[in-house]
């Protein structure tokens, strides 16, 4: 079977991980968020690409679920002592990839290249694309101005109220190579549980993406939220700061017009019928995923669920 996920944070790492342990190797493609790569001390961030790379090559904190285990800060201590800016934390394992990155795009790799390369480095098998090899930076318009997406992420911990989400420069971005394809060949296209708002809908937002997903038969998403709260990021705030109740219901009706099935928490079965009326057929499980046993378990529900 051919799947094709679309993930960012580390929800979507997870079950991506566990996609990656079913799944035959090259059978799964992972399209990553890069809405949120930034430029910090002169090198590209990507801190979605990353770990996703990390927790499919089974080195991810497991603590955190970002950065790597067994991780120093040496180089973050060096940098604070001085007065710089230390409020997004770098590793030294992690600094260590983002100065290779950047020094290779520099010499003219594109980001689909080097992330292929580190992927080969940390013998990951699974296809892992970003969504774009042209940088589409997500910009929060907030009650405190605007913001790019690290900036209220990590800086200002999602304390401003959230007005407008933009994607900027799109319209003259292009899907990275294989990204059309892959989705075309796939057999399901799964929406990891994702924040709808800044993980998911910057993939759907580069032209061609969302229109090639609207064409396959079987589109299955994961909800983010259960019992109305996210388990991590801010996607149920930034679903209050639009003045829109934060549940599973909110998610399906967010990509009604692009899936056929939706995957919900079991605590929120009483909106089985109200997701179903929205002509989507639905799969109720426990949707936590806090083991690699838990991640395995979901994946194989996600994929032996049908709903065509």
């Amino acid at each position: 079977m051919k799947v094709v996920a679309l993930a960012g944070g580390v929800g979507g790492a997870k079950l991506a991980d566990g996609l990656s342990n079913l799944i035959e190797k090259g059978e799964l493609t992972v399209i990553v968020n890069t809405g949120d790569d930034f430029t910090h001390f002169g090198l590209k961030i990507c801190p979605d690409l990353d770990t996703i790379c990390y927790t499919l090559a089974g080195i991810a904190n497991p603590e955190t679920g970002w950065g790597r285990s067994c991780e120093s800060w040496k180089a973050m201590e060096t940098i604070s002592k001085l007065g710089g800016p230390d409020w997004f934390q770098l590793g030294d394992l992690d600094l260590g990839l983002h100065l290779e990155r950047s020094r290779r795009i520099a010499q003219g790799a594109t980001l689909s290249q080097v992330t292929r390369q580190i992927c080969e480095a940390f013998a990951v098998e699974d296809n892992v694309l970003p969504m774009s090899d042209e940088e589409i930076p997500t910009h929060l318009f907030t009650n405190e101005g605007e913001l790019s997406f690290q900036e209220y992420f990590v800086n200002r911990n999602c304390r401003p109220v959230v007005l407008d989400i933009q994607f900027i420069g799109r319209e003259q971005t292009n899907p990275a190579p294989g990204v059309i394809s892959s989705i075309q060949l796939a057999d399901k296209v799964v929406f990891c549980p994702s924040n709808p708002w800044v993980s998911l809908d910057p993939i759907l937002a580069v032209p061609g993406i969302r229109e090639a997903v609207r064409q396959k038969k079987e589109v299955v998403a994961v909800s983010p939220i259960i019992g109305g709260k996210t388990v991590k990021g801010p996607a149920a705030k930034m679903y209050l700061d639009r003045r829109i109740e934060p549940s599973a219901f909110a998610v399906a009706n967010h990509f009604k017009e692009i899936i056929t099935g939706f995957v919900y928490d079991e605590v929120d079965f009483n909106l089985d019928e109200k997701i179903k009326g929205l002509g989507i057929e639905t799969l109720k499980t426990s949707i936590l995923m806090n083991t690699q046993k838990d991640r395995i378990r979901l994946a194989t529900e996600v994929l032996n669920f049908t709903s065509v």
